[in-house]
């Protein structure tokens, strides 16, 4: 059995720019169930999970969001504000309470753009993110689709 490994900003993301990144975060309390952001709507935030369960959900007409993922300590929660039109292609509740660090997005964009070093460490980090989700839904995908399943032998 392999373990995965999550792309956390702590074990991606250079120190130095990390702590630049930090300087601008700022310590929130989530309340259970409250939506930190909608399909389609401005992706102006994001937020590093320090405590709790944020569920990631996509639209599907008719009926209610359908979970895609869960995150939790450490983890990156939202990608879209790095990419334009900074539009969210997903939406987050959070499940339980949860604290997190909440960042401008704008503001870490502007930081990025002023060191060009900092933008390219930032877009590596959220690339493996990204990266890391596809492959984590691609065996989940696997698992309810193919016909023997993820193809481990059994």
């Amino acid at each position: 059995m392999t373990t995965t490994i999550t792309p956390r900003l702590t074990r991606t993301l250079p120190t130095e720019y990390r702590g630049r990144l930090m300087s601008a975060a700022r310590e929130v309390d989530i309340p259970p169930g409250t939506r930190l952001f909608e399909e389609g709507a401005r992706a102006d935030h994001f937020w590093i999970v320090r405590s709790g369960t944020v569920a990631l959900d996509v639209r599907v007409p008719g009926r209610r969001p359908v979970v895609v993922e869960t995150v939790g300590f450490g983890e990156l929660v939202g990608w879209s504000w790095l990419f334009a039109p900074y539009l969210w292609q997903l939406g987050a509740q959070a499940v339980g309470p949860v604290r997190a660090y909440e960042f401008d997005a704008g503001a870490a964009r502007r930081m990025c753009a002023v060191d060009p070093a900092m933008g390219e460490a930032v877009a590596l980090w959220v690339g493996r993110v990204l990266a890391h989700r596809l492959a984590s839904t691609r065996t989940r995908l696997l698992d309810l689709y193919a016909p023997y399943g993820s193809g481990v032998p059994g």
